[in-house]
């Protein structure tokens, strides 16, 4: 028998607390909270935007009278060529200096080098795959201001007076956006890379002319995001580094690129994305005024770009980037993003001498530590929150769940074992970015899986992780015990508080529904980010908070945790929110989990109030073999065959259904990347009770995948609250009340 107590680390979340005055009051809360430096900083964009306007800055007609002005040193054509050539290598990656990275690539990776050529012959046709649609036409010549899906095109005005966030005026701007980050072509340098193939260099000289062509400065959409311009200055920068001994390659060419370089490295500095909330978008902008500036020190705002880029990224990386590791988002996706810009900063950064703090590396490797401690058996990384679909620099085809390249790349950057185990071997990504030295490095670093335990708990990120060990085969769920994204807006959360995904004999089982789509489809937006997509409880048929907008939410829930604690035999999980505090009726949810190791998850659900509510309680599949035993059993069977049995032990009758590829209401959808869609069981048990309540849930892994539910039966207290559960084979009793839990064995 092996007991443990818990006590309160906090006072409890009270269902008449101050609910109405955290409640959102739109745009005059929004001014309220704002700051004077706030206030003055915006005031000052909306001035800056205002003469951009009415009175823009005449620049030069040609590009070399741009960087006479701006550059002196690259004003001739010749020295600009050399500087591209012979010195801009040594100022970025190694990957990218070192002559061998393409036969590198070739002799390790001949997949991925296929894959290279393959993505960059169909970009030759100019049909782009993007965001879940494929071979989109853009038109010949390409439309970069055009939304083919929706046909509609974004005026060619002042970027200001375009509303990127208007569906009827500019389609979606993601996609897009998406388009004119230029990422693809990198691909296109990559094929020249591996193959000297000069018709992808020429691709890309004509498309970056063709681009600036049909985007003066200060014009159309592409101008309206500093953090889209930043992506797009990353993608040249590569570009140019990649193909510059391509014979097609001209100095008056660098130079136009160069001019267009100093234009968008000048609209980021004066329009960076201060004050906003979570702020992904002001790491991005800096790295991109970073690249900028260490990549090209002849201009001579050059260091400027660099103090300025360097105090944004190691001061957000203290506000973005909570203690234990996760990023404010809570999104897995801007995880990511923010991991990489931070990785590429200090790879820049010591290749140019810039003085990187010790502590800004240490959060970095505490980001990569949170992935690595949520990963899947699978090797994946479970979707949380918003993702939409990209990448800082995406060097290699991948899925948004595969983040093996980050693992490998830091793994030589820490010098960490288990870093190059969760990696799988090693990523081109690496030789692109480290060259040779790179590749020799990883190799030398010998895999192995993490020493510490397996389950953990991130308190200020919000996440607990729950796990059998690191073997492929292994049982792990991930439970959300932190607030709907950022503080502020909570813009890329979901309502999704205390819900729970899990693996099963190394096979995603339970899964987050994903994101699907952002402003353009409000419909499916609200849908994928609502409680009711996720695997947790639903009173009266609500959300655990209300969107405001595509971004938004009219409140934000607490949450907050009771108690944690891991043993050999089990781990316990007790957290709770007030999202249902401002019913007539308040209601505060509280979940607890306990994780029996190795094998199985005993859920139990609390809901105080005094009145009678409609309860849902609903479990998200990934995998279609969902089907409905003896009541109420569920038996949900994995794509390879193990089986999870699903057992509610309620308190009060309740009706099992499972809904799929429902649309009246939308229930029963999961999007594994942004823009694509699929019907996928939703279990759903519903009840109306008077609360208080409690409803208890088995979730019992099967390897051999029995046909018939095992013997359990729950154990009930003298008011009819199920306060246990007991097996028959192998004999094992579950007890557990508000202070306590035993797990009693034969």
């Amino acid at each position: 028998m092996s007991e443990v107590s818990f006590f309160p680390l906090e006072p409890p979340l009270h269902p008449h607390g101050s609910y109405a005055e955290r409640r959102d009051r739109g745009g005059l809360r929004r001014m309220r909270d704002m700051r004077f430096a706030e206030l003055a900083y915006r005031g000052w964009q909306e001035v800056s935007k205002w003469l951009d306007r009415v009175a823009p800055v005449e620049l030069p007609d040609r590009p070399d009278a741009l960087l006479a002005r701006h550059a002196p040193a690259l004003a001739d054509p010749d020295a600009a060529m050399l500087v591209i050539r012979d010195r801009a290598p040594h100022r970025f990656f190694a990957g990218v200096e070192h002559a061998g990275t393409g036969t590198l690539v070739t002799a390790r990776f001949p997949e991925h080098r296929a894959a290279v050529l393959a993505e960059a012959d169909a970009l030759l046709t100019r049909r782009f795959d993007l965001l879940g649609s494929r071979t989109l036409w853009f038109g010949d010549p390409v439309d970069w201001h055009l939304d083919p899906l929706r046909g509609r095109r974004a005026p060619l005005v002042p970027w200001s007076l375009i509303d990127a966030g208007d569906i009827g005026q500019v389609g979606d701007s993601r996609l897009v956006w998406e388009l004119n980050r230029h990422q693809w072509l990198v691909r296109l340098a990559q094929a020249w890379a591996v193959s000297h193939d000069e018709r992808y260099a020429a691709a890309c000289i004509q498309a970056v002319d063709a681009w600036l062509d049909a985007n003066p400065p200060g014009l159309g959409i592409n101008w309206t995001s500093s953090a889209e311009a930043a992506f797009r200055l990353i993608s040249w920068s590569w570009v140019l580094l990649l193909i510059r001994d391509a014979p097609v390659l001209s100095p008056d060419w660098i130079q136009r690129v160069l001019a267009a370089v100093w234009l968008h490295a000048t609209h980021i500095r004066r329009y960076l994305s201060y004050h906003r909330s979570g702020n992904a978008e002001l790491t991005g902008e800096a790295l991109g005024l970073f690249y900028a500036a260490v990549l090209f020190p002849e201009f001579r705002d050059a260091d400027r770009w660099r103090d300025v880029a360097s105090r944004i990224l190691v001061g957000e990386c203290d506000t973005q980037i909570c203690r234990d590791g996760v990023h404010l988002e809570r999104s897995t996706c801007y995880h990511r993003y923010a991991l990489e810009d931070y990785l590429h900063f200090q790879l820049l950064a010591d290749r140019n001498g810039v003085p990187v703090p010790d502590h800004l590396r240490a959060r970095t490797g505490q980001m990569v530590e949170f992935l690595l401690a949520i990963r899947q058996p699978d090797g994946t990384v479970p979707a949380i929150g918003d993702d939409d679909g990209g990448s800082l620099m995406p060097l290699a085809a991948r899925s948004p769940t595969d983040a093996r390249a980050l693992f490998a790349v830091a793994a030589i950057l820490y010098q960490r074992r288990e870093f190059a185990w969760a990696a799988d071997g090693l990523a081109p990504d690496v030789v692109w970015l480290l060259g040779p030295d790179g590749a020799h490095a990883f190799d030398g670093l010998p895999p192995a899986p993490p020493a510490s335990s397996a389950s953990c708990v991130f308190p200020s990120g919000g996440y607990a992780s729950m796990r059998s060990g690191w073997e492929p085969d292994a049982h792990h769920a991930i439970v959300d015990i932190g607030p709907i994204g950022c503080p502020l807006s909570g813009g890329h959360g979901h309502a999704d508080l205390l819900s729970l995904q899990c693996s099963i004999f190394g096979e995603p089982c339970l899964v987050d529904a994903g994101t699907f789509a952002s402003a353009a489809d409000p419909l499916w937006r609200d849908y994928f980010r609502s409680t009711a997509a996720h695997s947790t409880v639903v009173v009266d048929g609500l959300s655990q908070a209300q969107p405001a907008g595509p971004f938004g939410w009219h409140a934000q829930p607490r949450v907050r945790l009771r108690e944690w604690h891991s043993t050999s035999e089990f781990d316990f999980l007790d957290a709770e929110h007030d999202g249902y505090c401002g019913l007539p009726d308040p209601v505060v949810h509280r979940r607890r989990v306990i994780f029996v190791k190795p094998g199985y998850w005993i859920l139990v659900d609390d809901l105080t109030g005094t009145a009678r509510h409609d309860v849902e309680l609903t479990f998200q599949f990934r995998s279609p073999g969902v089907t409905l035993g003896v009541h109420p059993w569920a038996r949900a069977q994995t794509a390879k065959g193990p089986v999870l049995w699903v057992c509610p032990f309620p308190s009060a009758p309740i009706q099992a259904t499972l809904r799929c590829g429902e649309l009246a209401p939308i229930r029963g959808w999961v999007s594994e990347r942004y823009g694509e869609r699929r019907a996928a069981p939703m279990l759903i048990y519903s009840f109306a009770v008077a609360l208080p309540w409690r409803i208890v849930t088995l979730l019992l892994p099967d390897r051999q995948g029995l046909a018939f539910p095992p013997a359990a039966r729950a154990i009930y207290d003298d008011a009819g609250r199920p306060t246990g559960i007991a097996f028959e084979r192998p004999r094992r009793l579950v007890r557990f009340d508000d202070q306590a839990v035993s797990v009693e064995r034969e």
